[in-house]
């Protein structure tokens, strides 16, 4: 199993949430995150006074889902996020030991 887990552009959130449910991705958990990468935040007046921002909005999509399903979603998710300028964000995977219902133990890909 692998963790995928992709920061992107709020705007983008409903789109890449549905092109998710689309090819049958239903567990997903999603997170308001703030952060910045090469684009460093940005300068804006507030008042007269300027400042830097340089912790931007981002949402965070983390989703498990078997092996063999990694590249598909993988895909889809760039796809989705994608608006081709600077901070679209990153896509980040990972291993994952073991998954536990907590409901009634079922474990391994049967709990996803």
């Amino acid at each position: 199993m692998k963790k995928i887990e992709a920061v992107v552009q709020p705007h983008k959130m409903e789109d890449v949430r549905e092109a998710l449910k689309d090819i049958g991705v239903d567990g997903m958990t999603i997170s308001d995150v703030r952060g910045h990468g090469r684009q460093k935040g940005h300068r804006e007046v507030y008042r007269g006074q300027e400042y830097t921002v340089d912790l931007l909005p981002k949402v965070k999509f983390e989703v498990v889902v078997p092996d063999n399903r990694v590249e598909e979603i993988v895909k889809t998710l760039g796809d989705a996020a994608r608006t081709g300028k600077l901070g679209d964000g990153k896509i980040f995977i990972s291993s994952v030991e073991d998954a536990i219902r907590i409901r009634n133990n079922d474990r391994g890909e049967g709990a996803l």
